[in-house]
């Protein structure tokens, strides 16, 4: 059986973690048929995903937070930028929220516009998305 034998920083197990993320909404979006794009790199652009149906393409931010709660505040991380979409995964829950990208600083992670998903569930993940 495989084992992990070299030592992985905490910083690079939380970036992993984070990819793994990016891997994960691309895949679910495949599923569903979209054309799906990751940007060589991403740094200024703000961008993780882009997505295509053909003529239309949307911007995708993927975030992880550690949000104890649906009260808790994200900051707008995109200003001047073109994305369309933020998913955010909550680092240690099974939970996330879709939100179309907003303008102001700042807002709450469950605000009326944004759409809870399970992150364990591909069908609830597709479902929150097909709302935005």
């Amino acid at each position: 059986m495989p084992n992990r034998t070299n030592p992985v920083t905490q910083a690079t197990l939380q970036t992993l973690k984070n990819i793994s993320r990016e891997i994960q909404v691309a895949s679910w979006l495949m599923y569903d048929g979209w054309e799906v794009y990751q940007p060589m790199l991403d740094n200024g652009h703000k961008t993780d995903i882009l997505i295509m149906d053909g003529p239309r393409s949307h911007r995708i931010q993927i975030k992880t937070v550690e949000a104890l709660g649906d009260d808790h505040e994200v900051i707008n991380m995109w200003e001047g930028s073109f994305v369309k979409i933020v998913i955010y995964f909550a680092r240690n829950s099974n939970w996330g929220y879709i939100a179309p990208a907003f303008k102001v600083k700042k807002r709450r992670i469950n605000h009326e516009t944004h759409l809870k998903f399970d992150t364990e569930s591909r069908t609830s993940f597709l479902k929150a998305f097909h709302k935005i």
